[in-house]
């Protein structure tokens, strides 16, 4: 068996490290990275096995290929891997957004490969190979979006490969997973960006800092994450953010209205708010 993890941050040094722990006799787990400091660290911590730089060797008579690069950069490593696979290799990606993905897989891939587009609905605000733990999938949702010509087989061992991580294998459609996937990630990632521009770019701010506490740092975690990673979520989903931004901006304005109003209405909204949330907590 011989794995290939293209990008080696966050969530490729997490599966590397996580496939490590689980490697049988005869597994070969190799990394493809662009600059050396992140193979030496990722030889270090014990990610892979093998790192290379060259990306068309990396992917060279592998069985399992795992894209887990910013989504814009995953259609020119498709067309660059494409005629390097062996006849029979899955690929898989970890995106966070499916819908253009799926179509790159389509076209550029040949009908030998199989193409299976993957999500794990786990991360941190920190990235990089340093920031990798085996047990970042622990107990998360793994969404996967079978190509239309994935042979079933392929789909279950990618299944099996997310049960291994320590996730729970969810199918899903690109389309409903990019739309549903807008309004509870995308979203609260754009919130805490722009809570934090608000702020701190506030004549106030000096002072505010000191006061700023856990709300705050809870509220403002997101805008710590990868900024390449971010921006390239919005510019692959932009339609349904749009959306959901826009749905936001409907219920900040029934709050201020309600605020403004200065009376009970605003605790009986906001009374509502903490009992839609309980009823999700206890269904987790």
């Amino acid at each position: 068996m011989r794995v290939a993890i293209i990008g080696l941050g966050l969530i490729g040094g997490s599966i590397g490290l996580a496939l490590k722990q689980l490697a049988k006799p005869g597994w070969e787990i190799v990394g493809y990275v662009r600059r050396s400091e992140v193979a030496s660290v990722a030889l270090k911590v014990g990610a892979v096995d093998k790192v290379e730089m060259n990306l068309e060797h990396a992917v060279k008579e592998t069985d399992l290929v795992i894209i887990a690069t910013p989504v814009l950069t995953i259609k020119e490593i498709l067309s660059r891997i494409a005629d390097c696979l062996s006849p029979g290799c899955i690929v898989t990606d970890t995106a966070s957004t499916k819908l253009e993905v799926m179509k790159w897989a389509e076209e550029l891939l040949p009908p030998r490969v199989d193409f299976v587009g993957g999500h794990p609905m786990a991360g941190k605000e920190t990235y990089g190979i340093q920031a990798a733990e085996a047990k970042l999938f622990q107990g998360c949702v793994y969404c996967l979006t079978p190509a239309k010509k994935t042979s079933p087989q392929a789909v279950d061992k990618v299944a099996n490969v997310v049960k291994k991580l320590g996730a729970t294998p969810l199918f899903v459609d690109a389309q409903e997973h990019d739309n549903l996937v807008a309004g509870i990630s995308h979203l609260p990632m754009l919130l805490s960006a722009a809570l934090i521009s608000a702020t701190t770019k506030d004549s106030s701010w000096g002072k505010m800092s000191q006061l700023a506490a856990s709300g705050y740092r809870d509220l403002t975690r997101l805008a710590s994450g990868n900024p390449e990673v971010n921006a390239h979520i919005c510019l692959t989903n932009r339609q349904a953010i749009i959306h959901w931004i826009d749905e936001f901006r409907k219920e900040l304005d029934r709050y201020r209205q309600l605020v403004d109003a200065g009376n009970e209405d605003l605790e009986e909204a906001l009374a509502e708010a903490n009992k839609a949330r309980q009823g999700w907590l206890n269904e987790t």
